[in-house]
C-alpha cells in the first residue's frame, strides 16, 4: 500500500502531465481562432472590394460594413479563445476603431499628417474608404507568424501528453483503471485551467494575460491534482 507521501509525489507527477496537456490545448484552440479571424476578415473585405468596384454598393458603405463585420468577428472570436488568448488578443487591442477614427487616420496616411477628410475630393475620399476596406481584411503578420509556431508547438505537446499516458497505462497492472484515471486527470487538467483562466481574468481585469496565464496553469495543476488525488 502507497504511503500518502508516495501518493501525493505520484499525483503532482501526473498532475505535471496533465499540465503539458492544458498548456498543448490552450496553444491548439488560441491559434485556430486566430486563423479562423484571418480567413473570415478577409472574406469579408475582398467581398466588399467586390462589390464596390462593380458600384454594386458604394466605397463609403463598404467600408463601413468592413469596419462593423470586422470588429464583430473579432468579438465573436475573442468568446471563442481561451481566457489567456482573450487577455493577450485584448492586451494588443483593447476594442476595435470606429469608422471616424479610421478615416482620420486612413486620410493622414494617404495625404499628410495636416489632411483634412472633408477637404479632399471625392476620388481622394473614395480612396480611403478604399483603404479602410483593404486593411480590414489584414492582419498583423508577426501575430499570425507567431500563432502558426505556437500550433505546431501546442500539438506537439498534446502528443506529448498522449505519449505519456500510452507509456502509464502499458507499464500499470489494471490497465483498465489505469486509462480511466489518465482520461479523468488530463480531462481535469485542460477543464481546470480554463476554468482558472476565467476567473484571474475576473479579478485581474482585461487585458491581463501574465495574470490569466498563472491563472490558467494553477487552476489546470489543482484541478488535476485534486482528481488523481481522490481518485
Amino acid at each position: 500500500m502507497q504511503s500518502k507521501e508516495q501518493s501525493i509525489f505520484e499525483s503532482s507527477i501526473r498532475a505535471l502531465e496533465a499540465e503539458i496537456a492544458n498548456a498543448g490545448a490552450h496553444l491548439v484552440i488560441d491559434s485556430e481562432a486566430r486563423q479562423a479571424y484571418v480567413r473570415l476578415t478577409k472574406a469579408v473585405a475582398d467581398d466588399l472590394r467586390t462589390q464596390a468596384s462593380s458600384g454594386k454598393i458604394t466605397w463609403l458603405q463598404a467600408a463601413s460594413q468592413a469596419q462593423e463585420t470586422r470588429n464583430a468577428i473579432m468579438e465573436i472570436i475573442r468568446g471563442r479563445s481561451t481566457p489567456v488568448g482573450r487577455a493577450m488578443a485584448e492586451q494588443l487591442k483593447r476594442e476595435g476603431k470606429t469608422l471616424n477614427e479610421l478615416i482620420a487616420r486612413k486620410a493622414q496616411q494617404l495625404h499628410g499628417p495636416s489632411a483634412s477628410f472633408n477637404r479632399l475630393t471625392a476620388t481622394q475620399q473614395n480612396a480611403v474608404y478604399s483603404e479602410i476596406v483593404k486593411s480590414a481584411g489584414k492582419s498583423n503578420p508577426r501575430v499570425s507568424v507567431t500563432m502558426r509556431t505556437l500550433s505546431r508547438a501546442g500539438r506537439g505537446l498534446i502528443v506529448l501528453s498522449i505519449a505519456l499516458s500510452v507509456y502509464t497505462i502499458s507499464t500499470a497492472d489494471n490497465k483498465a483503471n489505469a486509462a480511466g484515471r489518465e482520461i479523468a486527470v488530463t480531462g481535469a487538467g485542460i477543464g481546470g485551467g480554463i476554468a482558472g483562466g476565467a476567473l484571474a481574468g475576473l479579478a485581474c481585469g482585461p487585458g491581463a494575460p501574465v495574470c490569466v496565464t498563472v491563472g490558467a496553469f494553477v487552476g489546470g495543476a489543482l484541478a488535476a491534482f485534486g482528481m488523481d488525488f481522490f481518485w
